[in-house]
């Protein structure tokens, strides 16, 4: 499983996901597939995190909606904006 981290670049917002296969994700995101990033675009994936698991997968993802983990996405983005 991993987790992801898209990054909107005509504002400063993320959204995390997770899924099994990351470029199928990837693509369903880009063709506008997926309801809450549709209007999204552009956007950039700017971090992919491999878990063991589901239930893995699952922790990194709330950590990474909870307030500390936003700081480190936020930290993230702007090492990859660099």
């Amino acid at each position: 499983m991993y987790v992801y981290v898209l990054k909107r670049l005509q504002k400063n917002r993320y959204y995390v996901g997770l899924t099994g296969d990351i470029d199928r994700r990837f693509l369903e995101h880009d063709k506008g597939w997926v309801k809450t990033t549709r209007f999204f675009k552009p956007f950039k994936l700017v971090h992919v995190e491999f878990a063991v698991d589901r239930n893995e997968a699952r922790k990194l993802e709330k950590f990474f909606k909870s307030g500390y983990g936003r700081e480190v996405i936020k930290e993230i983005g702007d090492i990859v904006a660099l």
